[in-house]
């Protein structure tokens, strides 16, 4: 059988403020560490904004994980980018990279277009990586893959959900995913990443970020179902094959162990039995 070509990567990105810079740029003649630099600025937004989440601006990438989906949407692989070291410089790399080798398949993401990608665009000028076709300079605005609107390069869920920003999406990923009766958020927080990024537990955050792209994949599913892609018993056929493949992951990544332990049941209006 020849392999299947991949038309979709569905990530999820976690990322981590940089100390260093936040000391350069907001504290420069208070000689703080990197780690006092975070704590105070943090506290600052806490006082001032009511949240202590550091703009992107000020973050890098430590893990990125991202499921290979192909034409019929069926989940071909999900991985883990530079695992076990997670650098950022390789994570952003490695994903441009990827995606180009791959033929530029349409990036998937909850909230992408307003975090994860200009994270990675930032890390990209950032690391002096050359990214010329996600930029496409001179082609028509409305083909170039930056463009907002051009879905067919960059799907993001939150802007399906919100008719691209007209409403709120109050409840996130998290709510999203309950709807259809997925886990979403389990142990892990994203607020919580910063702190468990300090106390070392990179392989606990790579494992949060699986999840969020578990829970992504299954909302682009239902997604196709919306759009008259996908009928609602291909969906569910989908489903059932992807729980499958989680069964035989959590024999080598318990993660996906607790993940099936909080599988939830989507109850179908439609079916007979409901």
């Amino acid at each position: 059988m020849p392999e299947q070509k991949i038309q979709y990567f569905v990530f999820d990105i976690e990322s981590v403020a940089d100390g260093k810079l936040i000391s350069t740029i907001h504290f420069p003649d208070e000689e703080l560490s990197p780690n006092e630099a975070i704590q105070k600025y943090r506290k600052e937004l806490l006082e001032t904004r009511g949240s202590d989440f550091i703009p992107y601006t000020f973050q890098l990438p430590v893990s990125l994980a991202l499921a290979k989906i192909g034409a019929n949407f069926e989940l071909i692989d999900l991985v883990v980018l530079d695992e076990p070291q997670f650098r950022p410089h390789i994570i952003t790399q490695h994903f441009w990279q990827g995606w180009q080798a791959y033929k530029k398949p349409t990036l998937v993401t909850f909230n992408g277009r307003t975090f994860d990608v200009p994270l990675l665009e930032l890390a990209a000028f950032r690391y002096g990586i050359s990214v010329p076709e996600w930029f496409r300079l001179h082609a028509p605005s409305y083909e170039q893959p930056r463009n907002r609107y051009n879905t067919s390069a960059h799907f993001d869920l939150q802007d399906l959900l919100t008719n691209f920003g007209a409403t709120r999406f109050n409840g996130g990923l998290n709510l999203a995913a309950n709807l259809l009766g997925k886990p979403g958020k389990m142990r892990v927080q994203g607020d919580m990443v910063q702190d468990m990024f300090h106390d070392g537990k990179l392989a606990e955050i790579n494992d949060y970020c699986r999840c969020d792209v578990l829970d992504t994949y299954f909302l682009f599913l239902r997604s196709r179902v919306m759009l008259g892609q996908l009928s609602l018993s291909e969906e569910q056929a989908l489903l059932s094959k992807t729980k499958r493949w989680v069964e035989d992951q959590s024999k080598v990544c318990s993660i996906y162990q607790e993940y099936l332990e909080n599988w939830g049941h989507w109850e179908n209006p439609w079916s007979e039995n409901h």
